[in-house]
C-alpha cells in the first residue's frame, strides 16, 4: 500500500486536519504565520456571549430587481429573505380574502418561517495544548447554530474559518471568523461539574475524568509529560538503556514494606466478591497476628533488661509497632466483614495464579539490578505500590516512580548521577514549558521560577546522618515535635529544617545508620553505618532515595538474616553475588513529588492523573 501524506491546512496536528492552538498562539519565532489562513481548529468552550444583531430594514414590498441598490449591498440571502417575510405574510392574507376560513390563512401563514433575529456568538475555547484560549467569532447568518447548543460551557466545538489579527487595542490578538461548523458537542448545563464557578483542587478530584478540561490540571499535566520526555533524554543522552521491570512480583524488596496482594482466589472461595489486590492485613489472622505481638514484646523486654545492643532493641521496638498497628488493621476489617466471607489465611496458594504469594511491587530496583549486572548502567520508570493507610499529601498507593541501577559503581557515582539528573530536570522545565511556568508562577506560587533557576545553578551541599544529627541538636530556639536521636530516621519536619531554614537550597544526606535503611544497602567499615543518601530539596522534603548495593555474598546473607526475612525470596538476588559480584549502585526519584515541585503545588494528589488513596479509587 502507497504512504499517502496527511492533508495540510495551515499548520495541521498530524493525523488530523485540526490546527492546536498552541501552534496559533505561541508561535516559536514570536509572528502570527497562519493569520489570514483557513484553518480547522477545535476545543472546548471555556466562556462565550452572544450579541444580538439589529433587524435588517429594508423598503417594505421593493420588488425590484436591482441587485445593486444600497439597501441591499452586503446583505446575505438569508437576510434578504427574513426581511422579506412581512412581505409574504401580506400576500397570503390578500389571496386568501376574508371569506377564507382562519385555519386555511393559518396553515399557508405557518409555512412562512417565523423571523429569527440574527446574533453574533463569541466563544473563548481552549484545547489543552497550551494556557490560552482562542475566541471563535460566528455569524448565525453564516454558520447557523443555536445558541443553546454552543454556549454553555464545556460544550465541544470544531471550526473551519479564516484567522483574522486584532488591533493592539484587543483584549484579544488573534481570532478565528467561522465559515462553517464541523461539530458540536453539546452539554447537559446541570449535570456538567465545571459549568458552575472555578472548582478548588480537591473539589476536583471528585471528577477525575472530567478536570483535564481545566486550565490548572491540563497545565500540570503537559509539566508532567515534559519531565516525562527529560527523563528518557537525560539517561539515553548519557548512555543508560530503558528496562521494563515487573509490576507483579513474589519479592518484598524493601523487606519491611505494606504490600498488596495479588490473588484469584478471594473471588473463588468467597459468598462475596473480594478485591484482587489486598494488603498484608488481608491474609494474616488476628490470632496469628496477636501471638506474634506476645512473642515480639517478650524480645523487646529483653533487650531492655541487658540494655547490651541498643541497635537491636530500636528494630524490636520498630517490628512491634508495625505489628500492633497491623493488629488494628484486621480488628477493623474483621468489624466491618460480612460473617460469610472465607478467611484469607485458609487459602492454599499453591492454587493461586503464580503459585505462591505475589504482590504489587513497591520497588523495581532489585529487577533492574540484575540487568545492571549483565548490560552496564539501565534505568527504569513505572507505577509502585504501597499499601499504606497513612493519609499524606505526599503519598498515595500508586505513585511513579525513576530507578536507576549503575554497574561499576559506587556511592559517590549515584550521588553525582542523581544531582546531574535533578538538575536536568529543573533546566528543562524551564527550557521548554514558558507558558505553563507563567500560568503556575501566577496561579500558584510566584517564586516557582526563581526557585527552579536557584536550584539549576546552585552546588549542593553534602553531609553526613552524623553531621546532620549535629546541627539539628544545635537549634535551641526550635522545639522539634519528634526528639532528635541517633539510629533513628530523620522526620519531615527535621529534613524541612535543613533544606528550608539552615542551607535554603538542596542538600544531600548521606552514610545513614544501618537501622534505618534496607537490608541490602552496603555497610560501612565501621559496621554502624550504610551507604546510602537521600537527595532533600526545600517544601518538599525527600525527592530521590539512593545507595550503593551490597555485593558481598557473605555480609548480604547476614543481613537476610537480621532482618529475619524468608530466604527462598532472595535466593534469585543472592545469586548476583554468588556468580560474577560486582560493585554497582543506584537511586529512585519519586517522579510525582518532581511534578509536585515543578508546579509549586503541596498535595501529591492534584498532579496525579488518577491518584490512588486509601478510600479513593472512583474510576
Amino acid at each position: 500500500m502507497e504512504f499517502q501524506e496527511p492533508k495540510v491546512i495551515g499548520s495541521p496536528l498530524m493525523y488530523s486536519n485540526r490546527v492546536t492552538l498552541k501552534t496559533i498562539l505561541e508561535s516559536s519565532d514570536g509572528e502570527m504565520v497562519l493569520v489570514g489562513e483557513t484553518v480547522v481548529v477545535g476545543g472546548w468552550v471555556k466562556s462565550s456571549k452572544e450579541v444580538k444583531k439589529q433587524p435588517v430594514t429594508l423598503p417594505p414590498c421593493a420588488f425590484d430587481t436591482d441587485h445593486a441598490s444600497p439597501g441591499r449591498q452586503g446583505l446575505t440571502c438569508l437576510e434578504i429573505l427574513e426581511s422579506r417575510i412581512p412581505c409574504f405574510r401580506t400576500i397570503i392574507r390578500i389571496l386568501c380574502g376574508p371569506a377564507s376560513s382562519p385555519a386555511v390563512r393559518e396553515k399557508l401563514e405557518s409555512l412562512v418561517p417565523k423571523p429569527t433575529p440574527p446574533s453574533t456568538f463569541f466563544l473563548q475555547i481552549n484545547d489543552g495544548s497550551c494556557a490560552s484560549c482562542l475566541q471563535i467569532v460566528i455569524d448565525s447568518t453564516i454558520a447557523p447554530v443555536s445558541a443553546g447548543q454552543i454556549l454553555p460551557t464545556g460544550t465541544c466545538i470544531l471550526a473551519q474559518g479564516v484567522l483574522e489579527k486584532l488591533s493592539a487595542n484587543e483584549k484579544q490578538i488573534i481570532q478565528l471568523k467561522a465559515e462553517k461548523i464541523l461539530h458540536v458537542g453539546t452539554v447537559e448545563q446541570d449535570k456538567y461539574p465545571l459549568s458552575r464557578k472555578r472548582l478548588p483542587l480537591d473539589s476536583l478530584r471528585e471528577y477525575p475524568h472530567i478536570r483535564p478540561r481545566t486550565t490548572m490540571v491540563s497545565s500540570i499535566t503537559r509539566i508532567r509529560s515534559t519531565l516525562d520526555f527529560a527523563t528518557h533524554t537525560f539517561f539515553q543522552k548519557y548512555g543508560f538503556r530503558h528496562v521494563q521491570v515487573p509490576i507483579i512480583t513474589a519479592t518484598d524488596t524493601e523487606g519491611f514494606s505494606e504490600k498488596f496482594q495479588v490473588t484469584t482466589l478471594l473471588g473463588k472461595t468467597s459468598k462475596e466478591e473480594e478485591p484482587v489486590g489486598v494488603s498484608d492485613a488481608d491474609v494474616v489472622s488476628l490470632e496469628t497476628v496477636k501471638a506474634a505481638i506476645k512473642e515480639k514484646s517478650g524480645v523487646v523486654e529483653q533487650f531492655k533488661r541487658s540494655d547490651s545492643n541498643r541497635e537491636s532493641l530500636i528494630v524490636a521496638v520498630q517490628d512491634l509497632q508495625k505489628t500492633n498497628e497491623l493488629a488494628r488493621q484486621i480488628e477493623a476489617r474483621e468489624k466491618s466483614k460480612p460473617v460469610t466471607s472465607v478467611k484469607p489465611d485458609s487459602l492454599n496458594f499453591n492454587d493461586d495464579f503464580f503459585g505462591r504469594p505475589s504482590y504489587l511491587t513497591v520497588s523495581g530496583r532489585f529487577h533492574l539490578e540484575s540487568y545492571a549486572c549483565g548490560i552496564g548502567n539501565v534505568y527504569s520508570f513505572g507505577p509502585r505500590f504501597q499499601a499504606d493507610k497513612t493519609v499524606s499529601s505526599k503519598h498515595v498507593a500508586e505513585m511513579w516512580t525513576v530507578e536507576v541501577e549503575m554497574a561499576f559503581s559506587q556511592l559517590g557515582d549515584a550521588m553525582k548521577c542523581a544531582e546531574d539528573y535533578f538538575k536536568f530536570l529543573c533546566k528543562w522545565i524551564l527550557d521548554n514549558c514558558p507558558e505553563e511556568m507563567k500560568f503556575v508562577s501566577k496561579r500558584i506560587d510566584k517564586t516557582i521560577t526563581h526557585r527552579l533557576e536557584y536550584m539549576t545553578t546552585s552546588s549542593y551541599d553534602k553531609i553526613s546522618y552524623r553531621e546532620a544529627v549535629e546541627i539539628l541538636r544545635k537549634v535551641p530556639d526550635k522545639a522539634f515535635e519528634t526528639q532528635l536521636q541517633w539510629d533513628v530516621p530523620l522526620t519531615a519536619e527535621h529534613l524541612s529544617y535543613l533544606a528550608d531554614d539552615h542551607y535554603k537550597r538542596p542538600v544531600i544526606i548521606y552514610d545513614y545508620p544501618k537501622a534505618v535503611k534496607p537490608f541490602y544497602v552496603r555497610l560501612n567499615e565501621d559496621g554502624q553505618t550504610v551507604a546510602a543518601f537521600e537527595l532533600v530539596v526545600p517544601k518538599i522534603g525527600t525527592v530521590i532515595t539512593g545507595n550503593q548495593n551490597e555485593e558481598r555474598f557473605n555480609v548480604l546473607n547476614t543481613r537476610i538474616t537480621e532482618f529475619d526475612l524468608s530466604r527462598d525470596q532472595y535466593e534469585w538476588y543472592l545469586d548476583l553475588r554468588r556468580h560474577g559480584t560486582v560493585k554497582h549502585s543506584g537511586f529512585s526519584l519519586r517522579f510525582d513529588l518532581m511534578v509536585l515541585l515543578t508546579t509549586g503545588l503541596i498535595d501529591v494528589r492534584d498532579v496525579i492523573p488518577f491518584p490512588r488513596s486509601h478510600g479513593k479509587a472512583n474510576s
